[in-house]
């Protein structure tokens, strides 16, 4: 007998599965009331990054098979590829969601934002104090207001400020209720290493592109780490290490001031026409078209 194959829920699939989102600009959505979202009691892996924060009500779930029960005031990490079953909720349930891709993580998280993050995936249910959580709903009141009222002409740059100011808020409050002393000398040199690589993709200052680099500081073989990567992500080290590029190549075409060529030398391309070539085969448009499709300088 096959396995029943778990249905997958990509961040661009939210939109036609829930039609009342707060907030949508294709790699960040805010939504809440979300128990008339149909199959939400089924199976489901997501592909994206989700922050809830239960408002009223309970909810229970298993989170990779382990069940999770939240009060009100509580929050849930769900990360990428983590697969989410019996789904059960009281009727006066309700909440308040942060989803995210991957890379946009990528563009947020520095790196003690990130290793606050590595903290709750251990941990993904915190019991938040009430004052906690009206500053969390400030944020989102305000997120609300600036989409009601879009004829005051706000920028994609001042609701992106808005979200990140959200996140930094939201995990130095969650910071507070975890453990920051050292690693556990529990974990796994597998757990260990994936860690300590996700680390150093937060602080690439200089956008090293080669695995070997890492592998080398971490220690290991390219394979060994391409392996771990694997395990813990569905991606090869070489994607990851994409992603954080692509990622910050994105952040600077779209919110800063840099010519083409100073953000080439940003990332740490010397040739122009290669950093060209690069920008077309993840985005799928040069640099200057990325800018102008994506509205840059309006």
């Amino acid at each position: 007998m096959k396995p029943t194959k778990i249905t997958e829920l990509e961040l661009q699939d939210v939109p036609q599965v829930y039609h009342n989102l707060k907030y949508n600009d294709g790699e960040i959505y805010f939504a809440d009331n979300i128990t008339s979202i149909p199959g939400l009691m089924k199976q489901f892996k997501v592909n994206f990054i989700a922050y809830v924060i239960v408002t009223e009500g309970r909810l229970s779930l298993d989170l990779n098979g382990v069940n999770h029960h939240l009060d009100r005031n509580c929050s849930l990490f769900v990360d990428r590829n983590m697969v989410i079953d019996n789904v059960k909720h009281t009727e006066s349930f309700n909440c308040v969601i942060c989803a995210l891709s991957t890379d946009i993580g990528f563009a947020f998280f520095n790196k003690s934002l990130l290793q606050s993050i590595m903290h709750i995936m251990a941990n993904p249910v915190i019991k938040m104090e009430q004052t906690e959580v009206d500053l969390m709903m400030k944020y989102y009141e305000l997120l609300t207001f600036k989409m009601d009222h879009q004829e005051m002409n706000f920028g994609r740059e001042t609701v992106r400020d808005i979200i990140r100011c959200f996140a930094y808020d939201l995990l130095s409050n969650v910071n507070k209720h975890l453990d920051s002393g050292a690693e556990s000398d529990m974990l796994r040199q597998g757990d260990r290493i994936y860690r300590r690589f996700m680390l150093m993709l937060a602080e690439n200052s200089s956008m090293n592109r080669s695995v070997k680099s890492y592998a080398d500081e971490l220690c290991v073989s390219p394979k060994y780490l391409t392996s771990v990567c694997r395990r813990h992500s569905d991606c090869t080290a070489s994607e990851l290490i994409s992603t954080s590029i692509v990622s910050r190549i994105k952040q600077l075409l779209l919110y800063s001031d840099l010519s083409i060529k100073e953000v080439a030398n940003e990332i740490g391309f010397d040739n122009l026409s290669f950093f060209g070539k690069y920008v077309r085969k993840h985005l799928g448009l040069s640099p200057n078209n990325y800018r102008k499709a994506n509205n840059y300088g309006k």
